[in-house]
């Protein structure tokens, strides 16, 4: 038997491969101009306003995801990678067959829980002076959001806030690797469609998470938004609880495109 089971490799590498297909499409879509009239950001913000080049983001995103497979591979040898359920609908009652559906769910919300809470904790203390300056700041030299840039984080960032927060989910939840391979990709598209600086009409993952979109998560990059919108990457609960929501308004940018602006109320 191998060092890594088949499914140990599909937890840890399928939201990794999901990070590339995903954002590359926003990036291919995004040089054909078929995606300007939705862009929260000009192209020329992207160059003038970013801090840290596309290089830059590259390299660090392939340090963080190497970290992150690393740490993945370490839980699921140490928890054992509980085995899959492996509920067969097809061959159940419509009633059991919704009560398997519901136990399979269930670890589901709770992982949604877990990470959120956590992301929303950690993120709140990344944004503290002295450990803004050191780790998170390296996350806000990307002023213009886009698709790849969404896991660009100091390593101890990227270890404490999304590495972590996705560990704690899994255990929290008890989901099997199958289940958490999903749960995984889902986070991990819903991450990227928060940064893409894209607010499309036509996006599900916009419309069901219509109050935590990548407009919501665009006024926290805004100056004097920093210490507003933490809330990542499903509820926007925390920030309406601790007096962190900031609310906002989407308008026609004049030279085409969007703009997010920050109400004055913050409410």
């Amino acid at each position: 038997m191998g060092f890594i089971g088949g499914e140990e490799l599909v937890v840890t590498l399928a939201p990794l491969a999901v990070y590339w297909l995903y954002s590359g499409m926003y990036e291919a879509l995004g040089s054909s101009k078929a995606l300007d009239k939705y862009r929260l950001h000009s192209r020329k913000d992207e160059v003038t306003k970013n801090m840290a080049s596309k290089k830059d983001v590259v390299k660090g995103m392939l340090l963080q995801q190497a970290i992150q497979a690393a740490i993945s591979v370490a839980v699921l040898k140490l928890t054992g990678s509980q085995q899959d359920s492996g509920i067969d609908f097809k061959s159940r009652s419509p009633s059991s067959a919704l009560a398997s559906f519901l136990d399979a769910a269930a670890p589901f919300a709770v992982a949604m829980v877990v990470l959120d809470a956590w992301q929303y904790f950690m993120h709140r203390l990344m944004h503290s002076s002295r450990v803004y300056r050191r780790f998170h700041s390296r996350h806000h030299r990307v002023v213009a959001p886009y698709a790849f840039a969404a896991q660009y984080n100091h390593p101890v960032d990227g270890v404490l806030t999304e590495t972590l927060s996705g560990a704690a989910a899994f255990l929290a939840s008890e989901m099997s690797p199958r289940a958490a391979a999903a749960f995984f990709v889902f986070a991990t598209v819903k991450g990227i469609d928060d940064h893409c600086g894209v607010l499309a009409p036509w996006n599900p993952l916009h419309a069901v998470f219509r109050h935590n979109n990548t407009a919501y998560h665009d006024v926290h990059h805004q100056l004097g938004g920093e210490r507003r919108n933490f809330s990542q990457p499903f509820f926007v609960v925390w920030d309406r609880l601790l007096g962190t929501y900031a609310g906002y308004t989407v308008e026609e940018r004049h030279d085409g495109g969007l703009q997010v602006k920050i109400t004055k109320d913050h409410v």
